[in-house]
């Protein structure tokens, strides 16, 4: 272990929703000081753990600067930048609406690439940058074209930003796990999720991505997660 996570400072953003949730758990029990920004206040509460909260809708480059800062001024420094935001949407893609679309892309998408803009000039030297795509960026599935599309641009930006970051001597990391159990799917922002087989536990999910940022991987394929 190459990077330990003790005394890192850490931004979450998602870290309310269940990756995001048992990320901030699993950061803490490794020592991490956590700035963490989640919809569900309750949630991150009832982990019983020390953070800073912020709350913003980071739909814009201005709320991931302000994220960016605000994890500056709780742990004195930027280590590691993760992002488990994410939104979803079912159904086929002509009925899928415009708004739907825009909103997946805007969430998935453009959150990521606005919060690596933000942070890459204030991240400490050895940081990482932490994308969760998801296993639907290696193979898109019939009813969550569009979603699939926003995580797969995603793991795209992450192999082009992991060559420029280089330069700054930050880590990227492309994590892919495979379907998880989450509420994302229960809160479509558009359709009705179709029956889902068991998936992982968030938890087991949240170690391999620590382990990872640990080690300074800098991919995490769904077949990592086995």
């Amino acid at each position: 272990m190459s990077n330990s996570l003790q005394g890192k400072s850490v931004l979450v953003v998602g870290a309310s929703g269940g990756i995001g949730l048992a990320l901030s758990e699993e950061l803490a029990n490794r020592g991490a000081v956590l700035t963490l920004s989640g919809r569900n206040v309750e949630a991150l509460q009832s982990l019983g753990i020390d953070y800073a909260l912020l709350s913003a809708d980071l739909r814009s480059p201005e709320a991931c600067e302000n994220a960016v800062a605000a994890a500056i001024a709780h742990g004195g420094k930027l280590d590691v930048v993760i992002n488990a935001v994410g939104v979803v949407a079912f159904g086929a893609i002509e009925e899928l609406s415009v708004d739907a679309m825009e909103e997946l892309f805007l969430t998935n998408t453009f959150i990521p690439i606005m919060l690596a803009k933000a942070a890459l000039g204030h991240m400490s030297e050895g940081g990482t940058i932490v994308n969760i795509s998801g296993v639907i960026a290696e193979q898109n599935l019939p009813g969550m074209a569009a979603y699939g599309a926003s995580k797969a641009a995603v793991s795209s930006f992450s192999q082009a930003l992991t060559r420029e970051a280089r330069r700054k001597k930050i880590h990227v990391l492309d994590a892919r796990p495979p379907h998880t159990n989450t509420a994302l799917s229960q809160h479509p922002i558009e359709g009705t999720a179709p029956r889902m087989p068991e998936g992982l536990a968030a938890s087991h999910v949240a170690r391999i991505i620590c382990d990872a940022i640990e080690n300074d991987v800098s991919e995490l394929p769904s077949t990592a997660f086995a």
